[in-house]
Parts: structure tokens; sequence; C-alpha cells
């Protein structure tokens, strides 16, 4: 085959040139754009690459995002609780100038005028919002966290900012945390409430002093037998009774050291710390830390007639009053009740009408349609509020009841539940928790306390929850009972209850009726353990066959208690308002003889102030930690946009140094091209002759 100058030509031109111009095309279209590639048949590899590095730079921006939105949420919610600690100093140093005894009663009302001043403002600080969303809401962020009764609104739920795969960062400070949170290293306190003064020179008392400087002579034929019943609850939950005896001679140390060993004070092993402050009145310190179940009552009495004690000794305390005791000193009779604690709440049906000798026989608080107790339903393991599925054997002290048989349960607990219901009836039942299955009795009738098992029947003592104790109350209350004892009637007359009236829990772990039908309710409440009176011994505590100790309520759900001064959990706005109250009632200290007898006093506001602003702090230091940690991730997410665009800049873009310089060769080639074509194109036979 002969080659020609054409067929020369056509190999030369055509094929260099084609390839030579898509290589200046490429070249041009890669400085033009900036990319190495426009599409992915371009080059695969690349292309896969760039996908990964751009979702990799769209998930840090959202990271990014996330992140600063977040922070903007804790930088805010530190300069709020920043506010916070300032105006709380404002409020201890009022506090400070109002326990002055040289303080007037106008003063007072001045700085309490300051201080109502000071929680509104507090409250204002408490509904911060961004971007109209509510700081410490949780995640109800819509919802206003504190209403005009300074009550949380929001929920416990955090937020969280997206800071990587399978990362984030809390961001949120909930109002369940700041304002009703715990302090696990906080010891509980309780205070009596009654002043006492030595009976005959009416000089304070100390520990040190005589039984008889504490609860006097009438007829001055000392000795005399004084007789102390004492009621409780110790930090792991179980209940105690015990009553306690001495002779004038004995001092008040010998009393406080035996209510001490009732809460199982030992030879070096303090359980409580138990004091007399220096009004008379009895301090009891938990030496667990981060427990509130201590509670404590006791009243005391004394027969000048006989010195064994005589109406003084009793089994039931109701009998001091049928013995004719008094409250009065001297008593006009023999016999001479001392009380420790008052609380101004009326006595249920049938109990004694001296207050100090009822502990938990009393009825309900009643404000419009509301009927509350007063004894919050505190775990036994832990420290939550019961809620309405909880067991009431996971509160209860299950340990007691008449001979111990070392079973430990609430099988044969009774409750006495009367009142007047809210059509102005009265109302007396019994709640019998039995593991055979508990009922509750009722003008005449029993009914099952039933279940949700299948068949339906009577649920167990130990596995009976507070919704269906609150169902029995509720049904009890409206006077709505089943028409016959079967589960069906049992759930109508339920269902037909709620539409009159409804019991649940409160936010702070306490029983509560509101009734539907009317602003102010004619109802009343008290429900009580029905060995609450009772002082016999019938408990065998240590197995032997031989009763040595007392019946004790296994639950209390309202309560002539000793007054809380600290406790680990935390109510700020109730607390905040309870310290206000105490200068408003020109009270220095707990005293049931003047104004609010249930007021803490302003000597110890000041120490339940010092517990608010240590646990605002505590709030302020979580905050700064995840500011910290925000700012933290976004720097990093910052750090790592930057490297990831730089990766993918190396991958997809154009190096214009080097595109240029392969520019520059490709147009030499060319050009190289066009010039070598150019000459053979002008060769002809003449050239080879």
């Amino acid at each position: 085959m002969r080659i020609t100058s054409s067929m020369y030509y056509d190999s030369m031109y055509a094929d260099s040139n084609s390839k030579l111009t898509k290589e200046l095309f490429d070249v041009n279209k890669q400085i033009a754009s900036g990319l190495q590639i426009q599409y992915a048949y371009d080059d695969v590899r690349t292309f896969t690459e760039t996908m990964r590095l751009d979702n990799e730079i769209a998930t840090i921006e959202q990271v990014s995002k996330s992140v600063d939105s977040g922070y903007k949420v804790s930088t805010q919610s530190d300069s709020v609780l920043n506010e916070f600690q300032t105006t709380l100093d404002r409020t201890k140093t009022l506090l400070i100038q109002a326990a002055n005894d040289s303080q007037s009663e106008a003063s007072l009302d001045a700085i309490a005028a300051e201080l109502r001043t000071i929680e509104d403002h507090l409250m204002n600080l408490s509904n911060t919002s961004i971007d109209g969303k509510y700081l410490f809401s949780g995640s109800s962020t819509d919802v206003k966290p504190i209403d005009e009764n300074g009550i949380y609104q929001g929920n416990d739920k955090a937020l969280n900012a997206f800071a990587g795969n399978g990362i984030s960062q809390q961001y949120n400070l909930t109002g369940s945390d700041l304002f009703l949170g715990e302090e696990n290293s906080t010891q509980r306190e309780i205070t009596t409430n009654v002043v006492n003064k030595n009976i005959f020179d009416d000089t304070s008392l100390s520990s040190s002093n005589e039984i008889r400087d504490l609860m006097g002579d009438k007829n001055n034929i000392s000795p005399n037998t004084s007789y102390f019943y004492v009621s409780g609850t110790k930090s792991d939950g179980t209940s105690f009774k015990e009553k306690l005896s001495y002779n004038d001679t004995d001092t008040i140390d010998d009393l406080l050291n035996d209510i001490g060993n009732a809460y199982g004070n030992t030879s070096g092993i303090d359980i409580v710390n138990v004091t007399m402050n220096s009004k008379g009145e009895i301090v009891i310190e938990d030496k667990m830390k981060g427990s509130s179940k201590l509670d404590f009552y006791m009243v005391g009495a004394v027969d000048y007639t006989d010195v064994t004690g005589g109406l003084a000794d009793v089994t039931d305390i109701d009998d001091l009053e049928a013995n004719g005791g008094e409250t009065t000193y001297p008593p006009s009779s023999e016999l001479y009740i001392k009380e420790f604690v008052k609380s101004g709440l009326e006595s249920a049906n049938g109990a004694s009408a001296i207050e100090g000798t009822i502990y938990d026989r009393v009825e309900f608080t009643k404000d419009g349609s509301f009927v509350t107790g007063s004894m919050p339903q505190v775990l036994k393991d832990g420290n939550a509020y019961a809620t309405s599925s909880t067991k009431l054997s996971e509160v209860a002290d299950i340990s007691k009841g008449t001979i111990d048989t070392g079973d430990d349960t609430l099988s044969g607990t009774s409750f006495n539940f009367d009142g007047i219901d809210i059509n102005g009836n009265a109302y007396s039942a019994t709640i019998d928790l039995d593991n055979a299955g508990s009922t509750f009795s009722v003008g005449g009738n029993t009914y099952d306390i039933f279940d949700m098992s299948t068949p339906r029947v009577a649920v167990k003592a130990d596995e009976m929850t507070y919704q269906q104790l609150m169902d029995v109350m509720n049904m009890v209350t409206t006077d709505t009972l089943p028409a016959s004892n079967t589960s069906t009637d049992y759930d109508t007359a339920i269902l037909n209850s709620s539409n009159k009236g409804s019991t649940v829990l409160t936010y702070d772990g306490k029983l509560q009726f509101e009734d539907n039908n009317h602003g102010t309710s004619k109802a009343t409440i008290a429900l009580y353990d029905s060995s609450s009176d009772d002082f016999t011994l019938n408990v065998d505590s240590n197995g032997d066959g031989t009763a040595d100790s007392y019946t004790s309520s296994a639950m209390t759900f309202n309560t002539n208690n000793a007054l809380t001064i600290r406790d680990p959990k935390t109510d700020f706005f109730s607390t905040f308002d309870d310290i206000i109250k105490s200068v408003e009632n020109y009270d220095l200290y707990p005293d049931s003889e003047n104004g609010d007898v249930r007021n803490i006093g302003i000597e110890n506001s000041i120490q339940m102030l010092d517990d608010l602003q240590m646990h605002i702090g505590k709030s302020q230091s979580s905050v700064g930690a995840q500011s910290n940690a925000l700012i933290n991730s976004l720097e990093r997410s910052q750090l790592l946009e930057l490297s990831t665009m730089s990766l993918r800049s190396d991958t997809i873009d154009t190096d214009l140094a080097e595109a240029s310089l392969t520019l520059t060769q490709l147009q030499l080639n060319y050009e190289a091209m066009l010039s070598t074509v150019g000459k053979v194109s002008q060769l002809s036979l003449v050239n080879y002759l």
C-alpha cells in the first residue's frame, strides 16, 4: 500500500489536532471554572471524594449553627443567673437588717415591701426569653416557666445541641433543676415551734436544766414523773414511736439523748444531732446527706398528784385530754400537757381537741376549691417524690404491725378516712390494706379496691398504687360510690367521680383534692393510720415473741409536725415566699403564738437563703460548664470546616499555576503541530525529483 502525503496529513492533523484541541479545551475550562472536573464522568474518583467532602462540610456547618444557637441560650442563662446572685445578695443584706432586734415594725414593713419587689424581679428573670423561647422551661419553650403563684409550669427535658455524629451537648438549664432541684450534700434540719422557758422564773432553758424546769410542779411535791410521747420518721423512711419517762431531777439533756436514740443514735455513731436552741425549741439535724424524710413530733404530760405517772401515763394519747389535761400552766386540774409543735390545723373527727396531742390526725388545709395535705410522699429508695404509679409500699414503713412475724409488708395496715364530702355530708371511711385483697368501707358497705389484672381482683396491699388510693379518696369525697361490689361498677364510679372532683399528687408530692363544681368547697379530708393514737407496747422488734415497742404510723399524709429549716430539695419561690413572710410577721424565730404558726422566722430564713444561693451558684457553674463545652465545640467545628474545605479545594479546585503551565505547553505543542502540518502540506512530487 502506498502512503501518500494526504494520508500523512490526515494522520498528523486529524489525530493530533483533535487530541490537543480537547486538552486545550479541558485546561481552559479548568482555569475558567476553577474546578478540575464538571461531571462525574470526567473523573469518578475525584467526583466521589468531592461529594463526600461536601457532605462533611454540610454536617459541620449544621453543627456550627446548632452549637452557636445553643451557646447563645447558655450565655444568656448565665447572665440571668448572675443577676439572680446579685439580687439574692441584696436579699441577704435586707434579712440581716431585719434580724436586728432594734428594728421597728415600720422598718420591717419597709424591708418586707422591698423583698416583695425583689420577688417580682426574680419571677421576671425566671421568665426570660430569647427569640420568643423561654430559657428555663425545659423543652416546653413556649410555656412561661413560673406562674403568678411561683409554681413551675415547664418540664424537666433537656435541650441538646448537635455536636457531630453521635455527639450532643446540653445547652439549657431546666426550671425543674433550677427551681426544684436537689442538693445531695445538704442535710435536712427541723425544729419545733413552741417557745419554752423555765417555768419557774421565765428565763431561757438550756439542755442542762432539769425536767422540772420544763414541766413544772404545781403542788411543789416533787418528785413527779413526766412522760413524753414521740413520733417521727428516720432518714431511711422508717417510722418510730416512743414513750419516754423522767423524774424531775433528770435533765433536758437526758430527754434530747433519748430522742436521738429513738432515731438510731448509738454510742459513737450519731444518726441525728438533737439540740435545744435559745428559745427552748428542739432542733434535729440529720447526719445523712440528701434525705428529705426526717420528721418529728412530741408532746409531754405530767400528773402532779401521782409520782408514778398516774393520768399522764396512757396507751391512747387522746386520754390525756379525756383525763382532764390542760395546756395552761398551772392547770386547774392536776394533769399538765406540754405542747412542742403547733400548726393551726383542725383535729380529725374523733381526735383530741388539744393540738399538741395530735400528730397526723389532722384535716387537710383548705384553700378555695383545693384541699391539700402537708406531708410530701418521698420514696424510701432515693429521695424522689412519689407519682400516681408509685406503689404505697415504696414510700411506707412496711415493717410495722402487731407481733412482728419477720415479714415486711403493708398487709394489715388500716387508714381512717374522715371528713365532709362536696355536698356537705359527713363521711367516715376505712381503707384496709391486705395482701389477700384490699378494700374500703363507707356507709356500712365494703368495696374491693380493684387492680387491673384479668380477671379483676382486689389489689394486694404491697401492690396498691397512689392512683388507686386517690381513686378511693375521690369517690368518697365526691359521694360517688360503686353501685355494687363489681369491677364494672367500680370503674363507673371512678369515671363519674372525676366529673365532680379530682385527687392528684402535686408537684411537691402532696395529696390534693380539687372540687370541680364549687369555688369554695365544702369538702374536708383527714387521712391517717388507724394506729396513730396507740401507745401500747404491741410490736416484737427483736423476734423473741415479746412485745417491746409501739406500732407507728406506716404512712403520714398530713401532720402537725416539726418545721423544716433545711432540706436537700429546693422549692425556690415557695421558700422565698416563706422568707418574706417571716419579715411580714415580725418573726425572728419560729413561734406558734405569733402570726403564722408554721413560719420559720428571720434567723432561720438567713440559713435558707444561703442554701438557695448555694443552689443557684451550683446551677450557674453547670451553665458555665455547658457554655465552655459549647464554645469548644464551636471552635472545633470551625477548624474542621476550614480543614475540610481546604481538603476539598485540594481535591476539586484547579491549581492555576499548574494549569497555566499546562496551557502554555499545550499551546506550544499545538503551534508546533500546526507548523509541521503546514510544512508537510506544502510538499509535492517536485520535492522528490
